[in-house]
C-alpha cells in the first residue's frame, strides 16, 4: 500500500529536517519573483532570518488576490522556456489565476497522484475512468498521469453523458472511478434507471465539493464502491494535495512536499492541532511557481491523533470556506465574477441575485437580472435575445452552464449593508 514507503514513513525528527532544506531551496528560489523579492524585502526577511521550520510565521502570507494581480506570469519563478504547461483558475474580475509547470513539476504532481492511489489499494491492474473535466482546471490531467504512471489502463471519459459513461464502465471493466459526489449521485439513478448494474466497480476517488459521511454511505450502496476523498487546489498542483487512506478518518497531507499550518482567518495567528481554522500551505517542491504561506480559503484543522498507516498528522475533513467562494460541480464560483460579467452588458441592471439549488444531485445555479430601465422594451424577441447573451457570457466566464431568468426594474430586493446576492438552497451536506 506504499507507493515511497521510505518517504511515506519517514520519522518526525527525518522529516523536520527534510521540510527545513526544502523550504530554504524554496525561498532561494522565491528571489526569482519579483512580488516575493519586495514583500520580503518590505518585511526585513532574508533566507537567513529562518532558522527553524517555527520562523515560518515571520514570513507574510500569500493570498489569492497576490496571483491574480501576477496575471500572467507574474508569479512564475523560471523562464517561460520552462514551462510545459499551464492551467487556470477561477479568477474575480474575468482574469483567471495562471499556474505554471515545469517538467518536473509534472513529474512530482503525478508522483504524489500515485502515492495517493497506491495507498487506498488501487494497482496497476485496476482499470480506471476519469469523469471530470478536462482543459485549463486541473482536475481531469492531475488523476489522469498519476494512474498511467501506476500502470493501469486509463480511460478519460471527462463531463458529460452519463449513459455513455455507464457503457463504459461495464464494456471496459472500470473498476476504479473519480469525479464529485454530486455528480457520482447522478451516475447511480440513470444507472437504475438504464436498469443495469455497475458490479466491476470497486473504488470511488470523489472531490472537487464538500461533502458528508452520509453521503459517502448512500454512494457506497448504489455504486457498490468504497469511497475516498480527495482535496486539492490549483496553486499547490492541483487535486490530490491530501488524500484519505483505507482508515478514512482524515486526510494525509504529504508533508515532505508541503509544510501546513492552521490560522484564526481574523488575526493570523496559528492554532493548534485540534482547532479549526483556515488551512494555509507553502509547497516545498514546486519549480515554476513556489509558494509562501498561501492562504487556501478552506476551514479545516490538523488532528492530534496519528494514523495507523504510519504516514504522519491528517487533516480533517474541509468544511466550508472563510470567504465568499461558490464551488458549484467543482468550479470555484465567486459572486464578484458574476457581477463583473453582468455589468458589461448594458441592458443589464445593478441588481441581480443568484440562486443554489440541488436538483437530482447535480448543483444549479439561476440567475436573476434586472434589466436597465433605460432599455426595458417589453418586446418578447428582444428579451429572448438578452437572455440568450446573458447566458453565453456567464458560460464563457465561469466555464459553467447558468439558468437566466429576466426580471422587471426594481423588482429585486435592495440592502441597505453589505448586499446579500447568494441564496445557497442545497440541502447541508
Amino acid at each position: 500500500m506504499f507507493w515511497d514507503k521510505k518517504i511515506e514513513t519517514m520519522k518526525p525528527k527525518d522529516l523536520q529536517a527534510l521540510q527545513f532544506k526544502r523550504l530554504k531551496k524554496t525561498l532561494y528560489q522565491i528571489q526569482n519573483v519579483e512580488f516575493y523579492r519586495k514583500r520580503l524585502a518590505e518585511a526585513g526577511i532574508k533566507s537567513s532570518s529562518i532558522r527553524t521550520l517555527e520562523d515560518i510565521t515571520k514570513i507574510p502570507f500569500t493570498k489569492k488576490q497576490d496571483l491574480r494581480d501576477g496575471y500572467p506570469f507574474g508569479f512564475f519563478a523560471v523562464p517561460l522556456k520552462k514551462i510545459i504547461r499551464i492551467h487556470t483558475t477561477s479568477g474575480t474580475t474575468g482574469k483567471p489565476t495562471v499556474v505554471g509547470y515545469t517538467r518536473n513539476d509534472l513529474d512530482i504532481w503525478s508522483d504524489l497522484i500515485a502515492r495517493n492511489m497506491t495507498m487506498v489499494g488501487i494497482t496497476k491492474n485496476d482499470v480506471f475512468q476519469n469523469m471530470v473535466n478536462y482543459g485549463m482546471f486541473t482536475g481531469g490531467l492531475g488523476f489522469h498521469y498519476g494512474a498511467e504512471k501506476i500502470g493501469m489502463m486509463v480511460i478519460p471519459s471527462a463531463t458529460g453523458n452519463s449513459k455513455r459513461q455507464i457503457e463504459m464502465i461495464n464494456d471496459f471493466g472500470v473498476t476504479t472511478i473519480h469525479c464529485t459526489p454530486s455528480y457520482a449521485m447522478h451516475l447511480s439513478e440513470v444507472a437504475e434507471e438504464m436498469n443495469t448494474s455497475l458490479n466491476s466497480l470497486k473504488t470511488g476517488l470523489f472531490g472537487a465539493e464538500p461533502w458528508s459521511e452520509s453521503i459517502r454511505k448512500t454512494l457506497e450502496k448504489r455504486l457498490g464502491v468504497t469511497a475516498y476523498d480527495s482535496y486539492g487546489l490549483s496553486e499547490l498542483f492541483g487535486p490530490g494535495v491530501a488524500f484519505e487512506c483505507q482508515e478514512r478518518d482524515g486526510l494525509h497531507i504529504w508533508h515532505d512536499c508541503y509544510l501546513v499550518e492552521i490560522i484564526d482567518p481574523k488575526t493570523g495567528d496559528q492554532l493548534a492541532d485540534g482547532e479549526r481554522g483556515e488551512l494555509v500551505v507553502t509547497p516545498l517542491v514546486k519549480e515554476a511557481m513556489p509558494l509562501l504561506r498561501y492562504r487556501t480559503g478552506d476551514v479545516s484543522m490538523l488532528m492530534e491523533d496519528g494514523c495507523i498507516c504510519r504516514r504522519g498528522k491528517k487533516i480533517a475533513r474541509i468544511t466550508g470556506r472563510s470567504d465568499d467562494m461558490l464551488v458549484i460541480r467543482g468550479i470555484n464560483v465567486f459572486p464578484s465574477q458574476i457581477e463583473h460579467v453582468l455589468l458589461k452588458i448594458p441592458e443589464v441592471g445593478n441588481q441581480f441575485m443568484v440562486y443554489i439549488d440541488r436538483i437530482n444531485h447535480l448543483d444549479e445555479m439561476t440567475v436573476e437580472v434586472e434589466i436597465n430601465r433605460n432599455y426595458f422594451s417589453g418586446e418578447l424577441a428582444d428579451l429572448a435575445k438578452l437572455q440568450k447573451n446573458i447566458v453565453k457570457e456567464l458560460r464563457n466566464a465561469l466555464e459553467l452552464r447558468t439558468t437566466v431568468k429576466l426580471v422587471e426594474p426594481g423588482s429585486l430586493p435592495r440592502f441597505e449593508g453589505k448586499a446579500k446576492r447568494v441564496i445557497d438552497r442545497r440541502e447541508a451536506i
